[in-house]
């Protein structure tokens, strides 16, 4: 079997959409086509948005690198969505963070 590998200081890191947090898309990087996966670098204190899945949120005292795969690959840009989708998707918002990180919770 073939495999492909890509050297982390050739990943191409970027901030999410919403809540800014870095990430990678692996399986773009990589050729995968029939698995979605990205690395999320999450900082200390720093919280993703709050979704249907178990939202990431690093609670730890150093930074946390997490790897989220999943299938099929599904494509998330919160700035190409639809009102619809972002509905869907973020039923309180696509900031919105877990209960106990948000505001006044």
């Amino acid at each position: 079997m073939a495999y492909r590998r890509l050297d982390g200081s050739q990943a191409h890191w970027r901030p999410s959409n919403q809540m800014k947090v870095l990430n990678t898309d692996l399986a773009r990087q990589l050729g995968a086509s029939t698995l979605g996966a990205r690395l999320w670098r999450l900082g200390v204190g720093q919280a993703s948005t709050k979704t249907p899945s178990p939202p990431p949120f690093n609670d730890t005292d150093a930074e946390q690198l997490w790897l989220v795969a999943g299938a099929p690959p599904e494509p998330a840009n919160t700035l190409e969505m639809s009102e619809e989708d972002l509905r869907y998707m973020y039923p309180d918002g696509p900031k919105a963070l877990p209960p106990p990180l948000g505001r006044g919770s």
